[in-house]
């Protein structure tokens, strides 16, 4: 298929012009803020330096329907890339988040952010097969795909995925896509947060065609995707009242009341065990991923809730814009291979300095 042939598709390509002033800036030492879309900045801690505008270099470069495959530049929209895939009856299963109308390919690939459908479909990181990345010397390198898959030990294709751009920049990433399901179904439960989770619990060991679950105020919202017959038995077997199907698009955009920013506690995203009891934090609860992923409100001080998450064999996120440390602090022999991966791949410190953590 040719990208071309699609009415949104735009072609530009300005990865010349990219290298060049990477090169330069290493050779200065003078540090870039590599800029998207800007609409997930708040997702990280603010970074210094002179802005590298990537959203020029943009357009659909393969795409290969018959083998699940499109390559397509970082700065497309990541809109545009829907609605290619979207009339071909595909669809990048891992249900990336937008917030907003800029959002870019190369901003979705360096936050690493999914949406429901996460733990039935995989991240982001599961579905990129190859990028192409400007290294500190402005040099445009290929990784993964048909090309090369590991260098030096690592995949660096996959790595890219939640390296917030401190790694290097992406100016293309190869990935792989899916059909969109043939059939569709969303319902509500009223359960307890208790009886929910063992409700998951028993479903995730039987054929039941679940790809979105999430809980909140007593209400057990989940969707049932797949094959026509699958999900009109699964419907009749678990019962519910109808859900707006919309209500997973929301989700996934933060868009329901829970995620209201007039609200002035901080926001927290939690990684934990989907079979991670509920924890002993005051404030308002959001469970999605089938409790895997559960976002808090609340004004606990930051120092307990990292860790009531690592007790749990997790971590938390603080997602509210400004905060001092969003991440949560890295064990001292993680952050050891951070720092040597840093220092292989940007000795100079130019990509995005202090984005993630203060001296990554």
């Amino acid at each position: 298929m040719n990208p071309t042939d699609h009415p949104d598709t735009v072609d530009h390509d300005i990865a010349a012009e990219l290298c060049t002033r990477v090169a330069e800036a290493d050779a200065a030492g003078t540090r870039l803020r590599i800029a998207g879309g800007g609409t997930k900045a708040f997702y990280g801690r603010p970074v210094a330096g002179t802005p590298l505008d990537v959203t020029a270099h943009r357009g659909v470069t393969h795409y290969d329907p018959v083998e699940l495959v499109v390559s397509v530049r970082a700065g497309t929209p990541l809109a545009e890339l829907e609605r290619t895939l979207a009339a071909a009856g595909q669809h990048l299963p891992f249900e990336p988040p937008h917030f907003g109308t800029a959002a870019t390919v190369g901003g979705m690939v360096a936050t690493g952010l999914s949406g429901p459908r996460r733990p039935w479909s995989g991240a982001v990181r599961d579905f990129v097969l190859g990028t192409r990345l400007i290294t500190h010397r402005g040099r445009e390198l290929r990784f993964g795909g048909e090309v090369m898959k590991n260098v030096a030990g690592y995949d660096l294709s996959r790595l890219m995925a939640g390296a917030q751009g401190t790694l290097g920049v992406i100016t293309e990433v190869s990935m792989k896509v899916l059909p969109l399901p043939a059939a569709a179904y969303s319902l509500s439960l009223a359960l307890p947060l208790e009886h929910a989770m063992a409700k998951l619990a028993k479903w995730g060991r039987q054929p039941v065609p679940l790809t979105a679950a999430a809980w909140s105020d007593g209400i057990l919202h989940l969707r049932l995707e797949g094959g026509s017959r699958s999900v009109a038995a699964s419907r009749a077997r678990l019962g519910g009242e109808d859900l707006d199907p919309a209500f997973w698009h929301d989700l996934r955009e933060h868009r329901l009341p829970f995620f209201e920013s007039t609200d002035p506690r901080p926001l927290w995203r939690l990684s934990l065990p989907h079979h991670t009891p509920p924890l002993a934090l005051e404030g308002d609860w959001f469970l999605d991923w089938g409790g895997a992923q559960r976002w808090l409100r609340s004004d606990v001080a930051a120092p307990r809730i990292r860790d009531a998450a690592s007790r749990a064999g997790g971590h938390a996120t603080c997602c509210t814009p400004g905060a001092a440390e969003p991440f949560h602090p890295l064990a001292p022999a993680i952050a050891k291979y951070h720092r040597q991966l840093k220092a292989q791949l940007d000795p100079h410190g130019i990509f995005n300095p202090g984005r993630l953590y203060p001296d990554l």
